[in-house]
């Protein structure tokens, strides 16, 4: 018989589906800031989401903006140029890397990072991958030291 309270693992494709369309949806709340709410019922009806970690899309959705203030503040140190001056695109990427890094450690930061530099490719501005790159690295070796050095002793 199998325990209803372990969930089955999630896929690194459904969880990389969800980061997808989770910086998607970010970037419209963003520039639009249409409630939270409709722009995930827009996302589900719009897309399959057959392959897509659905609850992960939620929590993206919705804990990036919750704790908005604490991610940016997290990575507003780590910029080489004035926070307004921001892509809208690398913004919302450097929300949602910096919200896995600092809240959600069952993610390996490099996991974190490279998903947010391959999203940067493929949305972002030419050389923009780099900058998030770089960003990221940076606010791992802040806040989440103790994995960085595990990491190198291996």
């Amino acid at each position: 018989m199998i325990d209803k309270a372990v969930k089955p693992s999630i896929s690194p494709s459904a969880r990389r589906k969800a980061r997808h369309y989770g910086v998607q949806a970010l970037y419209q709340w963003h520039m639009t800031k249409y409630p939270l709410g409709e722009i995930e019922l827009q996302f589900l009806s719009e897309y399959d989401f057959a392959s897509v970690d659905v609850e992960y899309f939620h929590d993206i959705i919705h804990h990036v903006p919750a704790n908005l203030d604490e991610l940016e503040t997290a990575f507003t140190p780590h910029l080489d140029r004035e926070f307004e001056a921001l892509d809208p695109i690398e913004l919302s990427l450097l929300r949602l890397g910096s919200y896995e890094l600092v809240k959600r450690i069952d993610v390996p930061y490099r996991v974190v990072i490279n998903e947010a530099v391959a999203l940067a490719k493929k949305f972002g501005a030419t050389d923009g991958h780099k900058f998030v790159n770089g960003v990221l690295d940076k606010l791992a070796q802040d806040v989440r030291t103790v994995e960085i050095k595990a990491d190198k002793k291996r």
